[in-house]
């Protein structure tokens, strides 16, 4: 590919920038200090990793296995000898690692001051919660560290965190790393372009020799690191927020990522727009330590009882509304 001279850029409008700017300000000014109970148990971001992306993804030993089977539920409601569950009753707190810019899933309020994190996947860990400590109070029960793409497979390992909610697709890669849920919530992977724009997909890009940004650490990056799109100037990031800041500068031409993330982006921006169809199935899963089995079960149970009662559509319809009418939860997969 012939390089692009920085002058051929187009600086898109400046003014542009100040959605992703009131996000990340709001985050800086809530962790400053103020009395919300959850100050306390909020860490600030961890510095990012500068690993580089990388060319290929990585292969499965075991492509043809169902990545989404998981272990079988336990009754959350039953007493439970568990030890990882024992060792969270006894700290007094659920230590969880989370986004705090991802809208709808994980995010703080960028207009509240001192604003809680808050989403869909903060009333997953919620509900978790919830079961541990027997409560419905659990504001003071849970520690928020707010964690990149790429660090939360290592949180879990070096058991930084207990549980990991993060808009992570459950992969057969990763399994050999950690321990999933069942799937909680199923995304796709799409792109978002200026409005301008002609291209129309993925592929409409890739015949543009666009510049596209994804985050290091996830599958959105692995997914367009192959032959199929040569021809795209991948541009990797620490974290999802930093591409709609590189594409409100006018630094690449697209961002990729899953399409329940793009439609926040999108909302920020409204010289934005998410298009084409999805070339990906991303199943969202909560992640454990590899050697938490009992805790996953335990977690699986809190699921299973959300999607029968009615609680994870209640939590669509906070959420997610702006997707769309609420699908039915996703079908618990067993047998690990």
């Amino acid at each position: 590919m012939t390089p692009r001279r920085s002058g051929s850029r187009h600086h898109r409008w400046p003014s542009r920038v100040l959605p992703a700017l009131a996000v990340a300000l709001a985050v800086v000014a809530a962790g400053c200090g103020g009395d919300d109970p959850l100050q306390a148990r909020s860490t600030a971001q961890v510095t990012p990793e500068t690993t580089a992306a990388p060319v290929t993804p990585p292969t499965c030993p075991d492509p043809s296995a169902d990545a989404t089977r998981s272990y079988e539920p336990v009754d959350p409601d039953a007493p439970s000898n568990d030890p990882k569950i024992a060792e969270i009753k006894a700290r007094g707190r659920l230590i969880v690692g989370v986004a705090a810019d991802v809208l709808l899933f994980s995010a703080r309020n960028p207009i509240k001051a001192n604003a809680p994190i808050e989403g869909f996947d903060i009333e997953m860990l919620k509900a978790v919660a919830r079961k541990i400590f027997g409560t419905e109070n659990v504001d003071n029960k849970i520690e928020y560290r707010v964690i990149t793409y790429a660090q939360r497979l290592p949180s879990l390992i070096d058991n930084s965190v207990d549980i990991v909610a993060h808009t992570m697709t459950i992969n057969c890669v990763r399994w050999q790393q950690i321990a999933f849920s069942t799937t909680y919530f199923n995304s796709g992977q799409r792109v978002l372009v200026g409005r301008s724009s002609t291209a129309e997909s993925v592929d409409d890009l890739n015949s543009q020799e666009a510049r596209i940004c994804a985050p290091e650490g996830s599958t959105n990056i692995d997914n367009i690191n192959v032959p199929e799109y040569s021809k795209l100037e991948v541009v990797g990031v620490s974290d999802i927020t930093d591409c709609l800041v590189k594409f409100q500068q006018g630094d690449v031409d697209a961002v990729t990522g899953d399409d329940t993330v793009l439609a926040g982006f999108a909302a920020q921006d409204p010289y934005a727009k998410v298009v084409g169809p999805t070339f990906s199935s991303e199943p969202y899963g909560m992640g454990v330590n590899k050697a938490n089995v009992g805790f996953a079960r335990f977690v699986n149970g809190v699921l299973e009882q959300m999607r029968s009662s009615g609680e994870w559509k209640k939590h669509y319809d906070k959420w997610l509304s702006v997707l769309g009418k609420a699908p039915a939860p996703p079908v618990a997969v067993y047998g690990r």
